[in-house]
C-alpha cells in the first residue's frame, strides 16, 4: 500500500558515551557513523540472535508479481528476491543493534583516518566463493569498477568518489576518496558505504555481459547458493556445506534454514489465500484491515498460526500526501497549509484503517531523530540562525503538531481554519466555487494514484476537499505511466513514503536537496529548494558525534516541515507478521525490528 515495501531488518541503537574514536588511522574490527562500535573486539554473538539455534529444515516465502533476473545489481531486467541478501556479501556486515555499524566480515580490518580521506581493508585469508575460488583484491577492484560503470545509477554516485586505489600488500585494499564540493572535507559516510559494497567473483562475471539481464546462476561468497528456478514463479535457496564464514560472531544464530523457498503470486490477495493453507510459512502484513479482520481462519484459532507485533525503534519516514510546488496551485505555503486542515486523519484511521494507525508528526517519527515535542536545542539554533524566518515559531519550541480531525467526520473546525487561510492567501466563494481574486482561477488540483489502496484514500480526500468548494480529481493510471510521470514531476499531487533511517546521510540531498529538485529521477518529488535544507543536510553529513549529528537531523526536520510540503498521514509503530508454528524467533528483537535470518524451525 502507498508503494510500500516490506524491510525485514533488525533494532538496537545504543552508543557507548564516554568513548571515543581514535585520533589516528588503525586497523580496527569494527567501525560506526557516529562514536564507537557497540560490541567489542572478540564480540561472540550479536544480542538479537539465538546463538544456540538449530540448522536445518525449510522455509517458504511469498513474492508477487514475477521475475526474468538473477543478477539484482543492474537497471535492467527484475531480479529475484533474496539475491543479493542470501548469495553476495560485503567487506563488512551490519549490525542492528546500533544505528550505523559495520563488523568485519569479508574483510578482516578496516582502517580510515580521523577526515576520513580513504579506508582501507584487509581481507580475511579464508574467505571464499561458494566455487571455492578465494575472495582477492582483484575480485574487491572489480566489483568497485564494474558496479560504478554498469550497475545502478546508486552506485556510481557514491563509488565515483574513490579517486584511486591502492594494494599495500596482497590482502589489502585502499580507496582514496575525493573532498565534497564546496564541502570542508570528504564524504564521511563513504567508507561505511565501501563496506558495505557486494563483492563479486572477477573470474566468473568478467565473462559475463554484467549489465544485461540473465538468468545465468550467481556465484558469491554467501552462505547460500541458488538451487534451482522456475523463471518468475519460483526461486529455491540452499545452505552451502562449505561456507566459509559460518563460524564468525557475525553470523552466529543466523543464516538457521537448510534450504529458503520464495514462490511468486500474482497480488497480495492471492498471497494471502496461500497462507491460509499453509503453501508458505511466514507473512509480513501491511494492510490494517486484513490484520484485524480476516487473520481470523481456523489455523489462527487453534494456535497453527500465531500473530505477531515486532516493536520497532526504526524511524516511521514520511508517508504523505504530497505537494507538487513546482506548480503554481502549490506555490504559496498558505494554501498548502490549508489543505492540510481538510484531512481529517481522526476519522481516516477509524474508519478505513480500524484505528491501528499513529498519525505522522516528523520525517523521523518513533525515534530520537524526531523534533516532535521537543524544543529546539541550543545547538540546533545555531545551525539554523544563518536562516531567519525557516523554521517556524512554533516547531522551534516544540516541533510540528498535526491538526487534530473529528472521528464523527465532520471537521468543522478544520474546514474553517482551512477557508480563513485561503482567504489571506487571496482566494473567494465565487457562484459556490474556491477562486483567486486576481486571476479568476478556481481553486483546483488532480491526485495521481496507481494503486486501488492510493486510490480509496485520495477519494476519500478528495470528497473532504470538495466540501469546502474545492476541485479535486483523482487520476488513476498504469504502474510504468505513474512511473514516467514521477520522474518527470508531472503531476499536481501523489501519495508518495520515504523510508526512515537511524542514519540519515547522503540519500538525504537526493529527497530534499535543491540541486535534486531540477534532476529527473530524484526523489525531491515537493521540488524543494531552500537553503536552509541545504544547510541541514550539510551539517548532518559533517557530523562526528551522534550529538551533533542528532542536533543536526532534528534540524532538517524543523525545515521541513515548516515548509509544509506534504500532508503527513500516518505510520504503525509495529511490524506485523504470522507465522506458522514451526517458525521460531529469538526473544530480543532488533532496532530495527525482527530480522528473519535469525529464525529457524522446528519440525515437529
Amino acid at each position: 500500500m502507498f508503494l510500500r515495501f516490506f524491510l525485514c531488518l533488525g533494532f538496537a541503537a545504543v552508543c557507548l558515551d564516554g568513548l571515543s574514536a581514535p585520533s589516528m588511522a588503525e586497523p580496527r574490527h569494527a567501525i560506526a557513523m557516529h562514536g564507537e562500535p557497540l560490541y567489542p573486539p572478540g564480540f561472540d554473538h550479536f544480542a538479537y540472535v539465538n546463538p544456540k539455534a538449530p540448522k536445518g529444515g525449510v522455509v517458504r516465502y511469498a513474492a508477487t508479481g514475477t521475475f526474468d533476473s538473477l543478477n539484482p545489481f543492474i537497471v535492467r531486467g527484475t531480479p529475484a528476491v533474496g539475491l543479493r541478501e542470501h548469495v553476495f556479501e560485503s567487506l563488512m556486515a551490519r549490525s542492528y543493534d546500533e544505528p550505523f555499524s559495520l563488523y568485519g566480515l569479508l574483510a578482516e580490518t578496516i582502517e580510515t583516518p580521523p577526515d576520513r580521506s580513504w579506508v582501507a581493508f584487509r581481507l580475511r585469508p579464508e574467505a571464499r566463493f561458494s566455487d571455492g575460488t578465494p575472495v582477492t583484491i582483484d575480485d574487491v577492484v572489480y566489483s568497485l569498477e564494474t558496479l560504478r560503470d554498469k550497475g545502478r545509477p546508486n552506485y556510481k554516485s557514491y563509488f565515483s568518489k574513490v579517486t584511486r586505489i591502492e594494494r599495500p600488500d596482497a590482502l589489502t585494499v585502499k580507496f582514496l576518496i575525493a573532498p565534497e564540493p564546496g564541502a570542508s572535507g570528504t564524504d564521511r559516510e563513504l567508507p561505511l558505504i565501501l563496506g558495505l559494497m557486494p563483492i563479486i567473483p572477477k573470474h566468473v562475471y568478467a565473462k559475463r555481459q554484467f549489465d544485461r539481464s540473465s538468468l545465468e546462476t550467481p556465484i558469491g561468497s554467501g552462505p547460500y547458493t541458488v538451487e534451482s528456478i522456475k523463471p518468475g514463479a519460483r526461486i529455491v535457496y540452499r545452505l552451502n556445506q562449505q561456507y566459509w564464514g559460518r563460524n564468525l560472531a557475525v553470523n552466529r544464530g543466523q543464516n538457521n534454514f537448510a534450504q529458503l523457498l520464495y514462490d511468486y503470486y500474482r497480488d497480495s490477495n492471492a498471497s494471502f489465500e496461500a497462507f491460509k493453507t499453509g503453501l508458505y510459512d511466514a507473512r509480513p502484513e501491511s494492510d490494517p484491515g486484513r490484520w484485524t479482520s480476516e487473520f481470523n481462519f481456523p489455523a489462527v484459532r487453534d494456535g497453527r498460526v500465531r500473530k505477531v507485533a515486532f516493536r520497532t525503534s526504526l524511524p516511521s519516514g514520511m508517508l504523505g500526501l504530497v505537494f507538487n510546488t513546482r506548480r503554481p496551485v502549490f506555490a504559496d505555503r498558505q494554501v498548502r497549509i490549508a489543505l492540510t486542515y481538510l484531512f481529517d486523519f481522526d476519522w481516516v484511521n477509524r474508519t478505513l484503517y480500524h484505528g491501528v494507525y499513529a498519525r505522522t508528526q516528523s520525517y523521523f517519527d518513533n525515534s530520537e531523530l524526531s523534533s516532535h515535542g521537543r524544543p529546539a536545542s541550543a545547538a540546533e539554533r545555531a545551525l539554523l540562525a544563518p536562516f531567519p524566518g525557516a523554521v517556524t515559531p512554533e516547531i522551534m519550541a516544540h516541533g510540528y503538531d498535526a491538526p487534530v480531525g473529528d472521528p464523527a467526520g465532520q471537521n468543522r473546525t478544520g474546514r474553517l481554519k482551512a477557508l480563513e487561510l485561503l482567504r489571506k492567501a487571496g482566494y473567494e466563494i465565487r457562484a459556490g466555487r474556491l477562486v483567486n481574486v486576481k486571476t479568476g482561477q478556481p481553486l483546483a488540483f488532480e491526485i495521481l494514484v496507481a494503486t486501488p489502496s492510493d486510490e480509496r484514500l485520495a477519494l476519500t480526500y478528495a470528497s473532504m476537499v470538495r466540501r469546502a468548494v474545492i476541485d479535486a480529481l483523482v487520476r488513476k493510471v498504469d504502474p510504468s505511466q505513474y512511473q514516467g510521470r514521477l520522474d518527470a514531476f508531472d503531476y499536481d499531487m501523489i501519495f508518495f513514503q520515504w523510508l526512515g533511517s537511524l542514519s540519515p546521510g547522503n540519500e538525504q540531498s537526493f529527497r530534499w536537496g535543491s540541486q535534486a529538485a531540477d534532476e529527473t529521477g530524484s526523489y525531491n518529488y515537493m521540488g524543494a529548494k531552500e537553503t536552509a535544507i541545504d544547510a541541514m543536510i550539510s551539517a548532518l553529513l559533517a557530523a562526528r558525534s551522534r550529538e551533533s549529528f542528532v542536533a543536526a537531523v532534528r534540524a532538517l526536520d524543523r525545515v521541513l516541515l515548516s515548509g509544509n510540503y506534504v500532508i503527513p498521514l500516518f505510520y504503525s509503530p509495529d511490524q506485523w507478521v504470522a507465522l506458522w508454528s514451526k517458525v521460531k524467533y529469538p526473544e530480543r528483537a532488533s532496532l530495527y525490528g525482527y530480522r528473519s535470518d535469525t529464525w529457524w524451525t522446528d519440525e515437529k
